[in-house]
C-alpha cells in the first residue's frame, strides 16, 4: 500500500465537472492499494499518517499532527502508484490490486479514517477525476507499506 500525502493550505476533487470532494487545510492522500494488501495493512499505514508531526506550531517548527491543526483530508484512489516502468515505455499495472478488492480496502481506508477525523472527504474509486490542491510547503511525504513494515 502506498500513500502520497501533501499538505495542503486547499484541496478539491471534481468528477464530470461537479466538486464532489473539498477540504481547506489538511492532507490530500493519493492512496494506491497493492496486490497483498489487507486491513492490518491498512491500519498500520493510517496510524503513522495521523501521527506525522509534519505541520509547523507557532515557533514554525514542524511538531504538530493533523488532528493538533484541526486538519481536513481528502482521500483519492490511485492505482498508478503501483505503476511499474521499468521494461519499455508503457507502465505496467500489475502489481495494484485488482479493482473490487481495492475498492474494498479504499473504503475500509476512508471508513477508518472517519473514525478519528471529522472532515475526510474523498472522490469516487475507478472515475476519471480532476483533482486541484495547493501544496503547502510543498511538503509532500510518501508512506510505503513495503518500507513502513520492513523490520530494522
Amino acid at each position: 500500500m502506498r500513500f502520497v500525502i501533501q499538505c495542503v493550505s486547499e484541496a478539491s476533487v471534481a468528477i464530470d465537472g461537479e466538486i464532489c470532494g473539498k477540504i481547506d487545510k489538511g492532507f490530500c492522500v493519493f492512496a494506491g492499494i497493492g496486490e497483498g494488501d489487507d486491513e492490518t495493512v491498512a491500519d498500520k499505514l493510517i496510524d503513522k499518517m495521523l501521527k506525522l508531526r509534519i505541520f509547523q506550531d507557532s515557533e514554525g517548527k514542524t511538531n504538530l499532527n493533523i488532528e493538533q491543526v484541526q486538519g481536513s483530508i481528502l482521500v483519492i484512489s490511485q492505482f498508478t502508484l503501483y505503476a511499474d516502468c521499468r521494461k519499455g515505455n508503457r507502465p505496467s499495472f500489475v502489481n495494484a490490486m485488482q479493482p473490487d478488492r481495492a475498492n474494498e480496502l479504499y473504503e475500509y481506508i476512508v471508513g477508518e479514517l472517519r473514525k478519528q477525523n471529522s472532515n475526510v472527504q474523498t472522490g469516487r474509486f475507478g472515475s476519471d477525476m480532476k483533482v486541484s490542491l495547493v501544496n503547502d510547503g510543498p511538503f509532500t511525504i510518501i508512506l510505503d507499506s513495503d518500507e513502513i513494515l520492513k523490520k530494522r
